[in-house]
């Protein structure tokens, strides 16, 4: 076989349709056995809120029975709400956490 000097060139193309993650809301759900204590230091503790911002949030969550206390990516929103469960498991608090899409 001869190389002839002709040279073939191939055009691909690639799609990079890259979307942001869903989000979802962690939600508490109220029990009559974790005390607003405890819910008040989650909120401060793993997601940061203010004092008076915990406090609100706390007191709906008991009034309503529950409340959405974050919207995150899937994975963080996941983690949040272990980390919660695992605290409240540690402590003998019943508290339970949801999270689904928003």
């Amino acid at each position: 076989m001869t190389d002839t000097g002709i040279k073939e060139a191939v055009k691909t193309t690639t799609s990079t349709d890259v979307s942001e993650p869903g989000l979802y809301k962690v939600i508490y759900i109220n029990d009559e056995l974790t005390t607003m204590e405890f819910v008040t230091e989650t909120l401060l503790d793993i997601f940061s809120y203010s004092p008076e911002a915990a406090h609100e949030i706390t007191v709906k969550i008991h009034e309503e029975g529950t409340a959405v206390v974050a919207v995150l990516p899937y994975e963080i929103a996941e983690q949040k709400g272990i980390e919660v469960t695992v605290l409240a498991r540690s402590r003998g608090f019943p508290l339970q956490v949801k999270i689904e899409k928003e």
